[in-house]
């Protein structure tokens, strides 16, 4: 029976099994990112893991519960990144802190990107658009913005800009996202959504 793929990390299985896991999951990131969610069949992240493709399903069970499992490492990744930087900014700065760190974090990694934009454009997890804004504006509203219906058309804004700035950057490696970041943060800083 083919045991059941957690999404980060998991302290079930061996310590070779939980490391078989995180290979497979790296594996699958660099194939969806490269070659889209269609070039990731299974019979390709054996290859590329050196495995045979029963071996991949005994440790994942499907090619869906894999693209899963690593749709939900990079999105913890990413989420892990941001909310270190805004618990580590005082509230008048996390905007800012929000800003930067999605911009970073999407920059540096950038199969990460490409991996949680193919896994959403094929469904592989529904994801309604409050779980997008939300956290973004209740950190807006710790930062002084005016009342709730107001962080969320902000943070629409912001969210739809950090998104323009990620994708310019996976189009033009020579594009300066992080001085992008910045002028984005000012922006919002500047615009009267923060106060100070």
């Amino acid at each position: 029976m083919a045991k059941e793929v957690p999404g980060a990390a998991s302290s079930a299985g061996t310590f070779t099994e939980r490391a078989r896991r995180a290979q497979l999951i790296a594996v699958t990131t660099e194939l969806v990112a490269d070659e889209g969610y269609q070039g990731a069949s299974l019979s390709r992240i054996a290859e590329r893991a050196e495995l045979s493709k029963a071996a991949v399903l005994y440790h994942v069970g499907s090619k869906d519960a894999l693209i899963q499992a690593a749709y939900a490492h990079t999105l913890t990744a990413l989420t892990s990144d941001v909310a270190r930087a805004v618990q580590a900014a005082a509230p008048a700065e996390a905007p800012a802190a929000y800003i930067r760190a999605m911009i970073g974090h999407l920059g540096e990694h950038p199969r990460h990107t490409r991996m949680l934009i193919e896994a959403l454009s094929h469904g592989v997890e529904e994801h309604a658009s409050a779980e997008r804004w939300q956290p973004l504006a209740e950190i807006l509203e710790a930062a002084g913005v005016a009342g709730a219906g107001e962080s969320r058309t902000v943070a629409l804004v912001i969210g739809g800009g950090i998104d323009a700035i990620v994708r310019e950057g996976l189009e033009d490696p020579d594009y300066d996202t992080a001085a992008a970041a910045e002028q984005l943060a000012a922006l919002t800083a500047g615009s009267g959504w923060v106060r100070r």
